[in-house]
């Protein structure tokens, strides 16, 4: 693998065979550990101890009390005839050094995987400044190439005036830089100098299945030491999410435990490949439960990201499709995006969309709502020709549009 990391033959891809499955959901992503640094006066002793660092939580601790009757029992009950020692001072039974080696990988596949992508992962800190203070958030990346350039998610480097990156097994940070960043895709790149670094293998698309075993690797919650390491499979496919900064699709959805500090980190199979890049949890409120929904990008969206990521470091300005519709999703509970208004003159208007179209599928890539027809035109080129299965009162019919660059953010 040549080093020149602008070539998009420095992600190693594996071989395939896919099966995809479309939902939906509307669950925003978390975001990465976050400690603000601004000064607060009138703090007292009682405050600092209740406090929580960005390294420290909370632990509650059950304790059984045992409770234990003592009786007028004595003599002979509580010792031997023979004087003999008493069986509580025998000593402990522990393992001889010869019997474990504490470098050695451990025997699992789990551990296994862990040791060999570990290396590859890194702790990302970002610094922002605003007028309230200095605050840092803490976040993980992955080496795409040997030359020091990171995948990790745009919200973890987002206004950061100052990046941080800490390799495995090492204990000073390097200065890093944000080489480009597309926060509709919640992707960016980061850069560090040096070389022999080790790259991660990505899974071809095609070959990630729902209820394949998945490990996430990552600095959960900035802990000391190396990355946590937490195991689960993955739950579906071409899962779409709704965030602040618009919709996130093509998403692997998990039951594998990601929490803050995750964001940007690998969701890896058992061959050592990354399926994805962990982004998002799921958390429930006063109306909804929600327990072990997590989301990570899939590769198959990723690996067109990472080259867009690369053009726009090397100046080239980064273009969204535009089609010219407004949409709202179905209230009857099918499938599809519903065509609220047509803009005149625009792309859609020329193909023939009438409102109250719903859109089935866009390149025949199914449309579960409204949030995945945005992100599929958002990630599409201007002079790009889509094809539009809709259906129009009980007919399907099949349009073509030619997308023009969207120029507001409208």
């Amino acid at each position: 693998m040549t080093e020149n990391q602008w070539n998009p033959e420095n992600i190693p891809v594996a071989d395939p065979v896919w099966t995809p499955v479309q939902q939906q959901s509307p669950l925003p992503p978390p975001p990465p550990v976050f400690t603000s640094t601004a000064s607060a006066s009138g703090s007292t002793a009682s405050q600092t101890r209740n406090s929580i660092s960005k390294k420290s939580f909370a632990l509650v601790t059950l304790a059984a009390l045992i409770a234990g009757t003592v009786g007028g029992i004595v003599g002979s009950s509580l010792t031997s005839d023979d004087n003999s020692s008493s069986s509580y001072s025998a000593p402990l039974l522990v393992a001889s050094e010869k019997s474990s080696d504490s470098n050695s990988v451990g025997t699992t596949q789990i551990a296994k995987v862990a040791a060999a992508v570990a290396p590859s992962v890194v702790t990302i800190s970002s610094t922002t400044q605003t007028a309230d203070g200095s605050g840092e958030s803490v976040g993980t990346g992955i080496f795409l190439t040997a030359t020091g350039e990171i995948l990790t998610n745009a919200h973890v480097v987002e206004g950061a005036t100052k990046i941080q990156v800490r390799l495995y097994n090492e204990t000073e940070p390097r200065a890093g830089k944000v080489l480009a960043a597309d926060v509709g895709n919640d992707l960016a790149l980061v850069k560090i100098e040096g070389t022999n670094f080790k790259p991660a293998q990505f899974a071809d698309p095609k070959a990630i299945r729902i209820g394949d075993a998945v490990i996430a690797i990552g600095y959960a919650l900035n802990l000391d030491g190396g990355p946590s390491v937490t195991t689960g499979i993955v739950s579906a496919l071409n899962r779409t999410i709704t965030t602040e900064n618009g919709a996130l699709n093509g998403l692997i959805q998990t039951d594998t435990a990601i929490s803050s500090g995750n964001s940007g980190g690998p969701l890896v199979n058992y061959k050592a490949e990354v399926v994805g890049i962990n982004t998002a949890v799921a958390r429930g409120d006063t109306s909804t439960a929600a327990n072990n929904i997590g989301f990570a990008i899939s590769t198959k969206e990723l690996l067109r990201v990472v080259e867009l990521l690369r053009k726009q470091s090397n100046g080239e300005k980064r273009k969204e499709g535009y089609l010219g519709v407004g949409l709202t999703d179905r209230a009857d509970g099918g499938q599809g995006a519903v065509i609220a208004n047509v803009q005149s003159g625009s792309p859609a208007a020329k193909a023939g969309v009438k409102e109250g179209d719903v859109v089935l599928a866009i390149n025949d890539e199914p449309i579960t709502g409204r949030a995945g027809m945005i992100a599929i035109v958002r990630d599409a080129l201007p002079d790009e020709t889509i094809t539009m299965k809709l259906e129009r009162g009980k007919e399907i019919i099949t349009v073509k549009a030619t997308l023009t660059e969207r120029t507001t953010t409208g």
